[in-house]
């Protein structure tokens, strides 16, 4: 099977906060940002009121709300935080076989995935797993990388996920 698709910097971004988001350690660090900040609030505010000789509570309620907000709008800065450093580096660098026309064969070994500029090749046995989300189809060939395989491009979706699943039977999708 030939499937033909356009990788666009979106469909990158998408991948990226994919991977965040069902990352055991991404989700980790995240909750450490967000729920560690508040505390160190916390106490820099109990430092302060004996340093500054105020009563505790006058300080506390400003730090507390602080906190608050930080726990509530965090987890949307991150997202955005993501979301920009991910175009911060597709622009930065030379990144054309990334995005852009690809042609990926299903051959009996694997997977070729062709760009303009190379070609690249893994066996089936070095898909590890496949997800997907509204907009792609994720083959990881690795715990941070996969192909992005845009949705949109595909006419008949069942057929594409059911030829993955015939050549991935090593993996529990």
């Amino acid at each position: 099977m030939e499937i033909k698709y356009n990788l666009t910097e979106e469909d990158y971004v998408k991948f990226n906060l994919f991977h965040i988001k069902n990352s055991d350690s991404a989700s980790k660090s995240l909750n450490m940002q967000r729920y560690s900040i508040p505390f160190i609030y916390l106490i820099v505010a109990y430092v302060f009121s004996n340093l500054a000789d105020i009563p505790f509570l006058y300080v506390f309620i400003p730090f507390l709300i602080v906190g608050i907000l930080w726990v509530i709008f965090y987890p949307k800065y991150f997202q955005n935080r993501i979301i920009s450093q991910t175009k911060k580096m597709i622009r930065e660098g030379k990144n054309e076989g990334l995005l852009g026309e690809h042609t990926m064969l299903l051959t009996e070994e694997g997977v070729v995935d062709t760009n303009p500029t190379g070609e690249t090749k893994v066996k089936w046995s070095g898909i590890i797993k496949m997800k997907e989300d509204q907009a792609n189809l994720y083959l990881y060939n690795s715990s941070v990388s996969a192909y992005i395989l845009p949705k949109r491009e595909f006419k008949d979706l069942e057929e594409v996920r059911s030829n993955f699943e015939a050549k991935l039977t090593h993996l529990q999708i």
